[in-house]
């Protein structure tokens, strides 16, 4: 289990409702739907297993061949998700293909009272309404080598139309201008060759953390808060 500091508390104000936490600093990973930020979560999850823990996202479109609820997703109804929504129980929303996605307080509290670091696979649209909040995450960006290699993984998945393509891609173009704008993200990779890409990832992971992992178990936090 890692060993950490004495930890602090602090209040997120949301709307109309606070929330006390304590643990580390969370970790936000964003970009386009197909730049690979599923896959380099698990392997940061395989090779921090007691460091790192997703919070599970809610969303109101149907699940995928092999997702789990409460696992993948809190999968739900969107009159349910709009309910909670405005009893302020999400600390950010967002809308795609009609469908609703969201991360709840709760979920977010649930892996900091366990002391460690909370993931969040999020959209633009999260991030910004995260900075607007005081969670004070750290930031990264994932893009793909370009528009043609994203367009590529996509039809790869046989998951999408080409009407629901050449939405993914439109969002994607500006999701591209705003993660690549200096001072939105604490460090841009670009996810051009796997190995690559997690080694870039782990290292900014060793050195904002300062994890100390010569077997892969044991860790040290050290950016609580300041």
């Amino acid at each position: 289990m890692p060993i950490l500091p004495i930890q602090w508390f602090r209040t997120i104000k949301i709307g109309y409702s606070n929330m006390i936490h304590k643990g580390p600093r969370p970790l936000v990973l964003c970009g386009p739907s197909g730049t690979g930020k599923s896959t380099l979560i698990k392997r940061l999850f395989d090779e921090f297993p007691d460091t790192f823990k997703f919070s599970v996202s809610h969303t109101t479109r149907m699940p995928r061949p092999g997702e789990e609820d409460g696992t993948h997703y809190h999968f739900t109804d969107k009159e349910k998700m709009q309910q909670q929504m405005k009893n302020g129980e999400f600390i950010e929303t967002a809308t795609f293909s009609g469908n609703l996605y969201g991360t709840s307080k709760r979920a977010v509290e649930e892996v900091q009272r366990l002391g460690k670091v909370c993931v969040l696979d999020i959209d633009i649209q999260g991030v910004k309404q995260i900075k607007r909040t005081d969670l004070n995450p750290f930031y990264v960006f994932v893009k793909p080598p370009s528009i043609e290699e994203l367009e590529r993984r996509l039809k790869a998945r046989n998951t999408e139309t080409e009407e629901s393509l050449e939405r993914r891609l439109s969002i994607a173009r500006s999701e591209l201008e705003y993660g690549e704008t200096p001072g939105n993200f604490d460090v841009v990779i670009e996810n051009d060759e796997l190995e690559k890409t997690y080694e870039i990832l782990r290292n900014f992971i060793l050195a904002t953390y300062n994890l100390r992992c010569s077997t892969g178990e044991s860790s040290v936090f050290r950016f609580f808060r300041r």
